[in-house]
């Protein structure tokens, strides 16, 4: 019997991030149907990967507390968790996440083959090495290691699972949101204060989906989030409060992943839920600041990212018109949205077009221009590819 090929994903950090590496775990499976592959994870994010078939376990990465003594505590953890992953004696590391402990988490386990990023000379550890750019969508740059390797790839398209009886317990949790109200998922609030839009702007967001839309408005996050969401709650006046719900204390970050399947629209700030709810084919818009919407705008599902317009990528630049000229662009194009959740729908593929997205600002949010994502075509030299 031939022992099978053991292969190690490493994409730890973010929700975001993690979310975003099912296109590049559904091609690495169609490559290698018989091989054992692992995904290293950390231990909040690494969730949303839970029901994903094409992995066999989620290696959880019990990282440092990032503060004080980083670089040694850091390069201890490395190497007392490279110690562990060679013991599993992997063939192959596929380096999802750019950095240099990654890189050397992996050359440390001793995996023979190491294909990752080589990002501000960062490649030196790597055997098989993809020259980096900025403007390339990250599911791309992910799908770029695969290309590098020979391995042909997919259309990239978007996933995504809802076990049925986790889809069960969010339609019972559902069941006093009342219908037919669009169910709006709002995220206000990044871990990065540089990506938070005023809570002000956003309570004025809110009161217009429920008053001037008809919308209910879900809430749903971690601990970090709760204060925030309070304030929206507050700043809220009877009756419309009670179009305004917040299950964050009755779901995990995989049954939040659920209940976001379950949505019309997705409305928030550059972080890790609207790319959650992307991966769904909800409709999302996001208020993007720092972060460049070429790389990491909602991946194949119809959106809208808001950017300020001063050039800036200053949040405070992004006005409420914008969003709301947003939204109301999305409602008219996806009235599909509605007839799937009556359907019942328990998870969405979506391979049959790249769905375009329309960057805002606020000189031209009333009649913005759309750039169709770019084809799936790769960026790898010849001679970097025969590497």
């Amino acid at each position: 019997m031939t022992e099978r090929e053991r292969i190690l994903v490493i994409r730890n950090r973010y929700i975001g991030d993690t979310v975003l590496a099912i296109p590049f775990l559904r091609n690495l499976r169609r490559r290698f149907p018989d091989a054992v592959i692992d995904v290293l994870v950390e231990p909040g994010a690494g969730q949303i990967l839970a029901d994903c078939p094409y992995k066999d376990e989620l290696v959880v990465w019990q990282r440092p507390q990032r503060v004080n003594d980083v670089v040694p505590g850091s390069l201890a953890n490395v190497i007392t968790t490279a110690r562990w992953l060679r013991r599993r004696e992997y063939d192959r590391a596929y380096i999802l996440k750019r950095s240099l402990s990654t890189g050397l988490l992996a050359w440390l386990a001793g995996i023979p083959h190491r294909v990752g990023v080589a990002k501000d000379g960062r490649g030196l550890l790597l055997t098989r090495r993809v020259s980096y750019h900025k403007e390339r969508h990250e599911v791309e740059s992910s799908l770029d290691l695969l290309r590098a390797d020979g391995i042909e790839v997919d259309d990239g398209h978007n996933e995504n699972w809802v076990p049925d009886e986790l889809g069960a317990k969010i339609d019972r949790l559902l069941h006093g949101v009342t219908s037919p109200r669009r169910r709006v998922f709002v995220a206000p609030r990044s871990t990065d204060e540089k990506r938070n839009w005023p809570l002000d702007r956003m309570a004025e967001t809110v009161r217009w989906l429920i008053e001037d839309r008809g919308c209910d408005v879900i809430l749903c996050g971690s601990r970090a989030d709760r204060s925030t969401h309070r304030r929206l709650v507050a700043a809220l006046a009877p009756p419309s409060s009670r179009h305004l719900h917040d299950f964050s204390q009755e779901c995990s970050l995989r049954e939040a992943a659920a209940l976001l399947s379950r949505m019309d629209l997705c409305l928030g700030v550059d972080s890790g839920l609207p790319h959650v709810a992307a991966s769904f084919g909800v409709p999302v818009v996001t208020l993007s600041g720092a972060a460049d919407p070429r790389q990491w705008h909602p991946w194949k599902t119809p959106s809208v990212v808001v950017e300020s317009a001063d050039g800036t990528r200053m949040m405070l630049g992004i006005t409420v018109g914008q969003v709301q000229a947003a939204v109301d662009q999305l409602f008219a194009q996806t009235g599909i949205r509605e007839e799937a959740r009556r359907r019942g729908m328990r998870s969405l593929d979506l391979r049959s077009s790249a769905y375009p997205y329309q960057v805002v600002d606020s000189s031209s949010y009333e009649h913005p221009q759309s750039h169709v994502l770019p084809e799936n075509a790769p960026l790898i030299p010849e001679k970097e590819r025969a590497a």
